[in-house]
């Protein structure tokens, strides 16, 4: 098991090493990185947060994704040759060559990161990341790490949300793959898909590289490849008990005229392509049947395909999972299938009717899982794919990544727009927590203040609005952050996707359901303590020590 695990640790490390280089970022970094070497400040320390103005899909929350790609991504950050070679011919040609003999040298040894945990259920404005280290160098990783972040946070939100619109029981898989932007997108997708929810991805890739269960049976193009019963081929099935081999067409095609007559379904209607390609499929899968039935007609055909096929099944000892729907009124109809099920079962006497599942696809959304969930329906599994992966209504998150503090000193993004302002300072994070155990408010403090402490009461301004000061008095409080990089190693274990998905549905259920409304949710309080307060008013009064240096937009 250990071997396992540690080859698939290796996978993932390859994976995310190929898809990332140092040169996975924009432009203007490597010229800023220049003018800061030029001018010597590049060794200068400075810290950078991670974070995002406001929550997507018009909800009340955000998991935090990506960790794990970003610490891979900093272990093995260093150029390549071929990589200094390309910077020197697209830099101007003045530039300084001993700036591409310290590129060559650079990596992330003098790099550290404090971070929220992987899955966690988090707010506008709260700092995700700190970045810390030599100026040049963490402001080289600014592109490569909100890369890794935005995507992999937003589609991980998107699928929490998916999964609260289907409620706790429904499964859900993820199967955007062909839909999604890219084969990084569809790799990224299926892992935090699973993360934020899901059951089960399509993407076999993702199985392999991640661990996530995967799933999947047959394409309408299957069905339609079939016109006739002579391409059947093997035509018999061994029992499972053992056994002479068995005419599975001769005992399909009894099975088939009981079913057409429990059901009052005409036999000439059944398309003998369907009943064939079942019968294949079932020849080569007979633990694992489980067709499309919506190529043709569900009632005329696929349905009577289906329960004949699944009859001889059964009789052959075998035990079929279900049927897929891909078309029309999903819920209509799986409440129409779930009927002849139970009437198979009654009418013939096989309990393994009782059992077998309903999936659904067809382009579905947040909003028709929730009107799913107001009708009558049997829809036992769904799978999700272009609205999941692209995130249709949110595309972006829109995570942003400022400069804090550099040689000590705070700094500041001023802006006519207030939105776009910064806090200024390192930050210590807590989460305070009522009695219950349930997230009351974030706090946003500097480093060096006094951890909040549990029953004693504190002032602080809750961000985005105009109340002023507030008081507070935490039942419990908990660092938000932890240190996971330091000086260029990985101060955790990495968390496998199955450990961050456990922890994101822990975090989620820790949260108010108000908080969690898919639509007008109350908002989340996320408050600075006083001395970011007062540090912000006398930045923007330009008293501030170093104020001459602060950034004015």
């Amino acid at each position: 098991m250990a071997m396992l695990v540690n080859e698939a640790c290796a996978a993932l490390e390859r994976s995310v090493c190929e898809r990332v280089s140092p040169l996975l970022t924009d432009l203007y970094q490597f010229t800023m990185a220049y003018a800061y070497w030029r001018a010597g400040r590049h060794n200068e320390p400075a810290v950078f947060e991670l974070f995002f103005r406001d929550n997507p899909f018009g909800g009340g929350f955000s998991l935090f994704a990506g960790l794990s790609d970003c610490l891979l991504f900093l272990r093995n950050f260093r150029f390549k040759k071929e990589d200094v070679d390309y910077l020197r011919s697209v830099l101007p040609s003045d530039t300084d060559p001993d700036f591409f003999t310290y590129l060559k040298e650079l990596d992330c040894s003098s790099v550290s990161v404090s971070a929220v945990s992987e899955g966690t259920v988090v707010f506008a404005r709260v700092p995700l990341l700190e970045v810390s280290g030599p100026l040049a160098i963490v402001q080289l990783l600014e592109t490569s790490l909100l890369c890794l972040v935005n995507y992999a946070s937003l589609v991980c939100t998107n699928a929490a949300r998916f999964r609260l619109a289907a409620g706790p029981k429904r499964r859900l898989l993820e199967m955007g793959l062909r839909r999604a932007q890219g084969p990084d997108g569809g790799l990224t997708a299926s892992r935090y898909a699973y993360i934020g929810g899901f059951n089960l991805t399509s993407n076999a890739l993702a199985g392999h590289l991640f661990g996530i269960p995967v799933a999947g049976t047959m394409a309408h193009s299957y069905v339609t490849s079939f016109s006739s019963l002579e391409e059947v081929w093997p035509q018999t099935l061994v029992p499972s008990r053992g056994g002479d081999p068995t005419d599975l067409i001769s005992l399909v095609k009894g099975w088939l005229e009981r079913v057409c007559q429990l059901l009052g379904t005409k036999p000439q209607r059944v398309r003998e392509g369907e009943l064939a390609a079942f019968l294949s499929y079932a020849i080569a899968y007979p633990q694992n049947f489980l067709p499309v039935i919506d190529s043709y007609s569900v009632s005329c055909s696929g349905l009577p395909c289906f329960c004949a096929v699944a009859l001889a099944l059964c009789e052959l000892q075998y035990q079929p999972l279900g049927i897929r729907l891909d078309s029309g009124d999903l819920c209509r109809q799986s409440v129409e299938v779930r009927r002849v099920f139970r009437e198979c079962s009654n009418h013939f006497t096989v309990p393994a009717f009782e059992s077998f599942i309903i999936v659904c696809t067809n382009s579905v959304s947040e909003q028709s899982l929730v009107e799913l969930n107001k009708r009558d329906n049997e829809i036992d599994a769904v799978g999700v794919g272009t609205h999941l992966v692209t995130c249709t209504s949110h595309p972006s998150l829109g995570c942003v990544y400022k400069l804090v503090e550099v040689r000590g000193c705070p700094r500041m993004k001023l802006s006519e727009d207030p939105e776009k302002s910064t806090l200024p300072g390192r930050k210590a994070i807590y989460r305070l927590l009522d009695t219950e155990g349930h997230p009351q408010m974030d706090l946003i403090c500097l480093s060096e203040e006094t951890a909040p402490k549990v029953g004693v009461s504190l002032n602080c301004y809750p961000l985005g609005l105009d109340k002023g000061v507030q008081s507070v008095t935490p039942a419990q409080v908990t660092s938000l952050r932890s240190d996971v990089f330091f000086h260029g190693e990985m101060a955790l274990p990495l968390s496998s996707a199955s450990d961050s998905r456990m922890y994101a549905q822990t975090s989620l259920q820790a949260l108010y359901p108000h908080h969690k409304k898919l639509q007008e949710p109350e908002n989340y309080t996320v408050a600075i303590s006083e001395k970011i307060h007062s540090l912000v008013s006398d930045i923007r009064k330009g008293n501030s020590k170093g104020s001459s240096f602060l950034l004015s937009n």
